[in-house]
């Protein structure tokens, strides 16, 4: 039986997740300006890695027992990041990114906190992981604010 709680964290981590990759893939295709080809390059790093995770974040929650969403309405329902809307410039779309990586960190650690409190280190170290890669990504993104 699939701890509630894990369950809950991991399924609000991917949606997150999820958003966070068609935000960072749509500002890869519409990114313009002198900074063009460096954020080119990096959301296309940083979206490639977010396809991956969602589909081990996705694996853990069935590998704990329950169903994985799946769709944009569940997404929607669940997720704290928000999708791009508009055209923003090149330094908006990197400032909506950074925060939506501290968005990550901390849906993280409650997957991490979830975790460890059903005794999942699995799942905890996954958390960990995640927490790892989107502070990477926030310090990545800033520096380019610098």
């Amino acid at each position: 039986m699939a701890n509630e709680n894990v369950v809950k964290a991991l399924s609000r981590l991917l949606a997150d997740s999820y958003t966070l990759y068609l935000k960072t893939h749509n500002y890869h295709w519409n990114v313009t300006g002198p900074m063009f080809n460096t954020l080119h390059t990096l959301f296309e790093t940083e979206y490639t890695e977010l396809a991956l995770a969602v589909d081990e974040i996705a694996e853990r929650i069935r590998s704990v027992g329950a169903r994985a969403p799946g769709s944009y309405s569940e997404f929607g329902a669940l997720a704290a990041v928000k999708e791009a809307t508009g055209t923003p410039s090149a330094v908006q779309m990197i400032e909506h990114l950074v925060s939506d990586q501290a968005t990550l960190v901390d849906a993280a650690k409650k997957v991490v906190a979830a975790a460890e409190a059903a005794d999942d280190q699995a799942t905890a170290d996954l958390g960990t992981r995640r927490i790892e890669v989107h502070e990477k990504n926030a310090w990545m993104l800033r520096s380019h604010l610098e």
